[in-house]
């Protein structure tokens, strides 16, 4: 379930009464895409309808909601042009709805609220792994988070991140989820390479990987390559391999640093996935 979704559902299970802000409709440049949303809570705020003056008014209408006597019987629907009155120059027009809900909603919202986030599957417990799933923890993604040393993981994540021990490691190579992208960086490079074969393998039989990522320099590839030739993988299945992983000509060697490249490169590589899914689409229906 969505990191959103689940803590709105919680505070309203626990007995709070939000307003469900959404976006109905759109038009011209805006901040969020229709079905985006928020829910303001009286002493909290879940997910972001973004800019600025825009999410700021629309807090101020929900809360004054909360504060009604006056149930909402049925959802409130108001205009935002995006212009001088909002101090904001976008130029575009938002729709949103305004619609209380309590425990008696959460049925419906479960169903409605559920929509796809990518999937990232990281091998490694590590400092750089620790790094990327603290920042991933904070973005619209599902992370499964594999190590072969259960007592590696911290006590507490976050609502997205889930753990997974495995011994051996790569032996949860068949059970990732399809279109997941893959980071590969355990504490040992005979445990890399296992996985990385594991990875391969999968992508010769079913081809459902988004991505595959090995932490490493370009000896270690080499060497993984040399390896990987032996044991029958051609240069196009090898190919499929990104490593070094993380952008181009940052350098630096900080945990926290190399994992802010290697998210911006996932998040790249997940929206070009999704040109690429859009375009076969388009010509499969033949438009």
């Amino acid at each position: 379930m969505l990191k959103h979704t689940q803590q709105l559902l919680s505070a309203l299970d626990k007995g709070d009464q939000a307003v469900l802000v959404s976006v109905v409709k759109v038009l011209g440049s805006v901040p969020r895409d229709q079905g985006a949303w928020m829910a303001v809570l009286p002493h909290q705020l879940i997910n972001t309808l973004g800019g600025g003056q825009l999410e700021f008014q629309a807090v101020q209408e929900a809360q004054e909601l909360l504060l009604s006597a006056t149930p909402l019987a049925e959802p409130l629907t108001k205009r935002y042009p995006l212009g001088p009155s909002l101090g904001q120059c976008c130029g575009g027009v938002v729709h949103l709805s305004f619609e209380v809900v309590d425990a008696s909603h959460i049925p419906v919202l479960q169903a409605r609220l559920k929509t796809h986030e990518p999937q990232l599957s990281l091998f490694g417990g590590g400092h750089v792994g620790r790094a990327i799933v603290e920042l991933m923890q904070r973005l619209p993604w599902q992370v499964t988070w594999i190590d072969s040393r259960e007592s590696i993981f911290p006590n507490e994540v976050g609502f997205n991140i889930h753990l997974e021990h495995s011994e051996p490691v790569q032996g949860a190579v068949a059970s990732l989820a399809a279109q997941s992208h893959v980071l590969i960086m355990s504490f040992s490079h005979a445990e890399d390479l296992d996985v990385l074969q594991q990875c391969l393998l999968r992508q010769r039989q079913q081809g459902d990987l988004k991505s595959i990522g090995l932490i490493g320099s370009d000896t270690k590839w080499a060497t993984f390559k040399s390896r990987l030739k032996q044991r029958g993988f051609t240069p196009e299945e090898l190919g499929q391999v990104q490593c070094p992983i993380g952008l181009p000509g940052l350098n630096a060697k900080e945990p926290e640093v190399i994992a802010v490249s290697v998210v911006a490169k996932l998040l790249m590589n997940e929206e070009q996935s999704a040109q690429v899914s859009e375009e076969d689409f388009i010509l499969r229906r033949g438009v």
